[in-house]
């Protein structure tokens, strides 16, 4: 990240010497056409959205190669673009964000080295969402620069995309929004009464200490219930509905089996108990698909 922020200010600094690909746009430009397709999946934008204290919705004006013997860190088949951009709405953050943004982003390349898209149209006019910071203004840093919190944190516009994006900086600033799941702390089964019967808590490591837990109830005649609670009562709750902040949180995060030493349960016929109630909620969440690269 360090030679990043280097990159950018020689890049603003010598921005005049550099080819650009397309020509900046006319003001009055109508917005393109959105891709036929998501351009990423739930969990890209959650993970942008979570880390990034401006998202922004901006309309590509001009698109500039930095020399490629310049790009530092930058991935096989990928190149480094200086970008200028319009805001076309901010969608979170509370910087103060004018009209006319620049910025750097990586972005996979073609054949014949340019900036590749799924249409093989020009990224000139394009809307795209931004997941940003806004760089400190110091002298020779202009009004508008961003540093995107990865280098690929530009992802071409759709209206899905932005729809489900909204509705992830809603969730993540409730009052009740899920904590950040590092893990599995403990997990134990204890055996009921009858025969089939019984519960198994397993109690989650969030990134601020706060409680989170998954529960799995077994009766006699009756299928498994199971539910996720993320406060101090760990007992009931519900399975979070996919591509929710809720569902993000366990199926993004939790390791695929119970890991070792945090089965606490007495017998092996309760240890064995706890991990297959593990497999089933894993099961029920969902494998947790990402389209960026």
């Amino acid at each position: 990240m360090r030679y990043f922020a280097q990159l950018f200010s020689l890049v603003i600094a010598s921005e005049i010497s550099l080819h650009p690909l397309h020509a900046a746009a006319p003001a009055s430009a109508p917005p393109a056409a959105p891709p036929a397709a998501p351009m990423a999946a739930y969990a890209d934008l959650a993970d942008l959205a979570d880390s990034a204290p401006l998202v922004l919705r901006a309309q590509l004006r001009k698109l500039v190669r930095v020399d490629p013997a310049r790009e530092i860190g930058v991935r096989p088949g990928w190149g480094r673009f200086y970008v200028e951009a319009k805001t076309s709405a901010l969608l979170a953050g509370d910087s103060v964000i004018g009209e006319s943004l620049r910025y750097l982003a990586d972005l996979p390349l073609d054949a014949r080295g340019k900036p590749q898209t799924p249409t093989n149209q020009p990224l000139t006019k394009k809307l795209v969402l931004l997941f940003a910071s806004a760089v400190p203004g110091r002298p020779g840093i202009r009004p508008g620069e961003l540093r995107l919190i990865a280098p690929d944190a530009q992802l071409l516009w759709d209206t899905q995309s932005e729809t489900k994006l909204r509705a992830i900086l809603t969730e993540l600033i409730a009052p009740e929004a899920p904590a950040r799941i590092s893990g599995v702390r403990e997990a134990i089964n204890v055996a009921g009464t009858l025969a089939g019967e019984g519960e198994t808590q397993m109690f989650l490591a969030t990134r601020d200490g706060t409680a989170a837990s998954i529960s799995v109830v077994r009766r006699p005649g009756a299928a498994p219930v199971w539910g996720v609670s993320f406060s101090e009562v760990a007992e009931g709750g519900s399975p979070p509905q996919r591509e929710t902040l809720r569902w993000y949180r366990l199926a993004c995060f939790l390791p695929p089996a119970l890991p070792p030493g945090v089965n606490l349960s007495d017998s092996p016929q309760e240890r064995a108990q706890a991990e297959a109630d593990y497999l089933l909620v894993m099961a029920g969440l969902g494998s947790c698909p990402r389209l960026r690269r």
